[in-house]
């Protein structure tokens, strides 16, 4: 199929092979396919999927940020996948002008037991996107970096993940934020000292503390690469042991050729009558129980409450009375109070002849009763203010 002058099919950084669009890679390596539109700048996206099948493979992935930006496809297959051809469908959309390309991408997975890689480390690089260390130069600076460090014979990329797959958070769009991105690498050589720094107890407590740990060979990636050292992790495949076991045949197993044997249908029947009103009795029987306790306490217990009701109005007609007795007896005991009078009510002496005038009320008074205004009285000696005459005329 001749692919249209708006898309072309990049070269990849891991896979090797001949004739466009088939490519070979092994379980030990890592491999990135660049689906690119640089002929023309037009908005295109691609759609990658496994022929036959919605989605591309588990091992599989492809990001591409915008129609404008590249596509990467990229992966690391598995041991299962070996001597399986994967077919991959590309689809091409071109934005502008609406055309599509579809093209078939062939890969052969070969076996990685002739170049085995025991020694694995996997590197957390803070400031790079996944599909920025996918680039072959990119890359290439990284394993050289790595090479410079563990000086190996043979080293290969291994995985490279973007950190998003690994559960991290989407960077914030401040100050160029990067996602991070995971790589692990290979060799056939023990670790050096220097990735073994991480290790050391100092290290561990500083990582533990959350501050950055002493690393002698640091200085070879910062110039490009900002690694996370706590993250670094560290495999050694000749130490692992194998958790295959070796089955026992016991009587828990059958031997092979051996058939199940379901149970014959002349099974003895069982008779659930007896269960079933075990299970519906028992119940009933208290649920009625406490229904006639509900109706003795609601029902026949009303008598002495309706008795009570009737002797309230008796008793309240005494505490009515109680309380009136005591009422009348405060009054009758503050008319005996021996309190100051008034000086309205003192005896005083007349001015003209100096004789004493009783007080107005004597002791036996109802004072409760006594007006606040008094009238007034002529009393007895009481001087007579002559009143103004209306009518005649006045001499002096």
């Amino acid at each position: 199929m001749q692919l249209p002058r708006w898309w072309e099919l990049g070269d990849p950084c891991a896979w090797t092979g001949q004739g466009r669009g088939t490519r070979r890679m092994s379980p030990a390596t890592t491999g990135t396919f660049l689906l690119t539109g640089e002929i023309s700048n037009d908005p295109i996206t691609f759609n990658t999927n496994l022929m036959g099948y919605p989605d591309r493979p588990g091992w599989l992935r492809y990001i591409q940020r915008t129609p404008y930006s590249d596509g990467v496809l990229y992966g690391s297959p598995t041991a299962e996948n070996v001597g399986k051809p994967t077919i991959i469908e590309i689809t091409a959309y071109n934005r502008r002008t609406f055309e599509t390309a579809r093209h078939n991408l062939i890969i052969n997975i070969m076996s990685a037991e002739d170049f085995p890689l025991p020694y694995q480390a996997e590197f957390f690089i803070k400031n790079m996107n996944v599909e920025e260390m996918l680039a072959s130069e990119v890359l290439g600076d990284f394993l050289g970096a790595v090479k410079n460090v563990w000086q190996p014979e043979r080293l290969n990329a291994i995985n490279i993940t973007s950190a998003l797959d690994r559960g991290g958070r989407v960077p914030l769009p401040i100050n160029d934020l990067k996602e991070g991105v995971y790589v692990m690498v290979g060799a056939d050589v023990p670790f050096s000292s220097c990735l073994r720094e991480v290790e050391n107890p100092q290290n561990q407590l500083r990582c533990s503390q959350e501050m950055e740990p002493v690393i002698t060979c640091d200085k070879k990636f910062r110039t490009q690469f900002y690694i996370d050292w706590c993250k670094i992790s560290l495999v050694d495949k000749t130490k692992q042991v194998s958790t295959y076991q070796e089955v026992i045949r016991g009587e828990g197993i059958l031997p092979d050729g051996g058939e199940y044997k379901p149970p014959s249908d002349s099974l003895k029947s069982r008779d659930y009558y007896t269960d079933f009103l075990i299970t519906l009795a028992v119940p009933s029987a208290v649920a009625l129980v406490l229904f006639l306790i509900l109706a003795y306490i609601m029902c026949c217990r009303r008598e002495g409450v309706e008795k009570r009701n009737m002797q309230t109005p008796d008793i309240q007609l005494v505490h009515h009375s109680a309380i009136q007795k005591s009422t009348k007896e405060l009054r009758d005991m503050s008319k005996n109070r021996e309190i100051a009078w008034p000086l309205s009510t003192l005896p005083v002496f007349y001015p003209v002849t100096g004789e004493i005038i009783p007080p107005l009320h004597t002791d036996n008074y109802d004072s409760t009763n006594m007006p606040l205004m008094q009238t007034q009285q002529n009393l007895p000696h009481q001087t007579q203010i002559p009143q103004q005459q209306t009518t005649g005329k006045w001499y002096p």
